[in-house]
């Protein structure tokens, strides 16, 4: 397993139409690409990203072939247009 942790701020404008996307395209296209989001957090008060989102891909191969995808970069973009700051870590193997 190789472990993976996103990280961003939503956009306070975008903050209803933010919700939706993660919920209705985002977290489901990740699923099927072979990424499994194991939690989100919400930051309320202090420094940091305001999200951080851990996940697991099965192995190097499936994460690398997810992150070369043309479907990645469609959905990273379009979560560009709710979000600033968004980083993606990969922390090596879990």
């Amino acid at each position: 397993m190789v472990k993976l942790v996103f990280s961003w701020n939503i956009k306070g404008e975008e903050e209803p139409a933010y919700f939706e996307f993660i919920v209705q395209e985002f977290a489901p296209k990740i699923a099927r690409m072979g990424i499994r989001l194991t939690e989100a957090w919400y930051t309320m008060w202090g420094s940091g990203p305001q999200i951080i989102m851990p996940g697991l891909a099965e192995d190097r191969i499936t994460l690398n072939t997810a992150i070369e995808s043309s479907e990645w970069l469609d959905l990273v973009e379009k979560l560009g247009t709710f979000v600033s700051d968004y980083k993606l870590r990969v922390l090596g193997e879990a």
